[in-house]
């Protein structure tokens, strides 16, 4: 489920949680793709500061909703508040593959390790190992790449998997509710569950 193709696109997102939030709320209630749009976009509920914002901002969340089935919407909204931050990152990293990659191979390691805090020297190694991966990302200059370290950190503590403590970005593994787990196993997504705790 996790997309083949790089994308930096990502540092013109957020976590959008409330936004996601509400999206889903709107789209149990019955309403059609095309309602949806029109009564988000038309009354600005996103609160973008212009139009074009609110379409891209709507575009994003609908995306990461549409990788929810209609289990996992009833789960999210009889999960608490914690879960419900960590189904919306999983929604991030389904639809953004470095998102999910950072988490796996920088987050999870550093529990791995018993590191409690992830470095900006992280990154830089993160990035220098994708750039012999993946020609995409050998062609990010250095600000596109500080631009989506910045925007991964934050959609990392929203989610509460970073705790900022004295300028120092402090790991917080989640604790992952038995449903969840259970409804990610069955869906063959046990990778997601080991990148976000370090589990084996």
């Amino acid at each position: 489920m996790i997309p083949e193709i790089y994308s930096s696109g990502i540092m013109a997102e957020s976590c959008w949680f409330i936004e996601m939030k509400e999206y889903l709320k709107m789209r149990k209630s019955g309403l059609s793709d095309s309602e949806l749009k029109t009564e988000i976009i038309t009354n600005n509920l996103f609160g973008a500061p212009n139009e074009y914002r609110a379409k891209r901002i709507y575009g994003y969340i609908s995306r990461r909703a549409s990788s929810l089935d209609d289990k996992a919407i009833e789960l999210f909204f009889n999960s608490d508040l914690s879960t419900q931050k960590i189904m919306n990152l999983i929604c991030i990293m389904r639809t953004n593959r470095l998102l999910f990659e950072f988490v796996n191979e920088v987050y999870r390691e550093k529990i791995i390790l018993g590191a409690d805090e992830i470095e900006p020297a992280d990154a830089r190694v993160f990035f220098n190992n994708k750039s012999v991966q993946s020609d995409a990302i050998a062609k990010l200059t250095d600000s596109t790449k500080k631009k989506v370290t910045s925007t991964i950190m934050t959609i990392l503590s929203d989610s509460n998997l970073l705790t900022e403590q004295n300028k120092k970005r402090k790991i917080t593994p989640p604790i992952i509710d038995i449903l969840l787990e259970k409804y990610l196993i069955a869906n063959g997504e046990e990778d997601i569950i080991k990148a976000m705790t370090g589990a084996y």
